[in-house]
């Protein structure tokens, strides 16, 4: 049987290991630049505001985060392609509309959560400068 790092399944899988391990190093390095500015921001005692900021690479690190663990890309999705070649960024389109809805659905689930973390990041990096 198949694993899902090798076949499309509409909602549940669109991109196969090499683009998983991209979304990968984009999580790294969201999580990376997340912790390294708020390091900087706590030692050169920037104004509260300015860690809202984080909302940015916190959000990028939970969407690449997201998508590797959940085989699936939000854009990818959004745009109605897949990919399980062994390069990044070549696409297959999804002919069947209904896998594409589905796709769309996950999508919008996997963007949905990035922001939230995002939020909840820059939110406690605000209330604990307090």
């Amino acid at each position: 049987m198949p694993s899902p790092d090798d076949q499309y399944i509409p909602g549940v899988c669109n991109i196969g290991p090499a683009e998983i391990r991209q979304r990968l190093v984009i999580g790294w390095a969201g999580l990376v630049t997340t912790s390294a500015l708020w390091a900087m921001f706590i030692v050169l005692r920037f104004a509260p505001p300015w860690r809202l900021v984080l909302l940015f690479p916190a959000s990028l690190a939970a969407i690449g985060f997201l998508q590797a663990a959940s085989h699936f890309c939000a854009k990818f999705g959004l745009r109605g392609v897949i990919n399980f070649g062994p390069r990044v960024g070549q696409t297959d389109t999804v002919d069947e509309a209904e896998y594409r809805r589905q796709d769309r659905r996950t999508a919008l689930k996997i963007v949905g959560l990035s922001a939230l973390v995002g939020v909840l990041v820059a939110g406690a990096a605000y209330c604990t400068s307090r």
